[in-house]
């Protein structure tokens, strides 16, 4: 049976999904994008979206109780690849080796016109 995570210190869900799924050995996070969640605004500029993100994946690894280095599958969607270094380089500081699989691709909108959306899979029992 699929168990739903939910926490107050990562943005609602926009729609009819949950912020994570527990699935037998895995987590599935949904895409998060650079809301903060105490005031509802999205962060601002490439920088501090992408902060917002993973401290907003942070947040539901931690009410799920586990952590970034479980972590085997990050897709990141950007608004433009010019912001790639920027991202990686940020996303780079919240990991650890062994680094999981990663997808990064360029899409044409993301949702409330963010910059960067990260979804994420981990793995429970690793």
């Amino acid at each position: 049976m699929n168990k739903a995570i939910h926490t107050e210190k990562a943005p609602a869900a926009l729609g009819p999904y949950s912020q994570a799924i527990v699935a037998g050995d895995f987590l599935y996070v949904s895409g998060q994008i650079g809301i903060n969640p105490e005031t509802g605004e999205m962060a601002e500029g490439i920088h501090e979206q992408t902060k917002q993100v993973l401290e907003n994946i942070q947040a539901i690894l931690q009410e799920a109780g586990t952590d970034l280095a479980k972590a085997v599958k990050f897709c990141i969607y950007l608004q433009s690849m010019q912001n790639f270094a920027t991202v990686n380089e940020i996303y780079g500081g919240y990991l650890q080796e062994p680094y999981p699989a990663r997808s990064t691709m360029e899409v044409g909108k993301l949702p409330k016109d963010a910059l960067v959306e990260m979804d994420v899979i981990i793995h429970l029992k690793a």
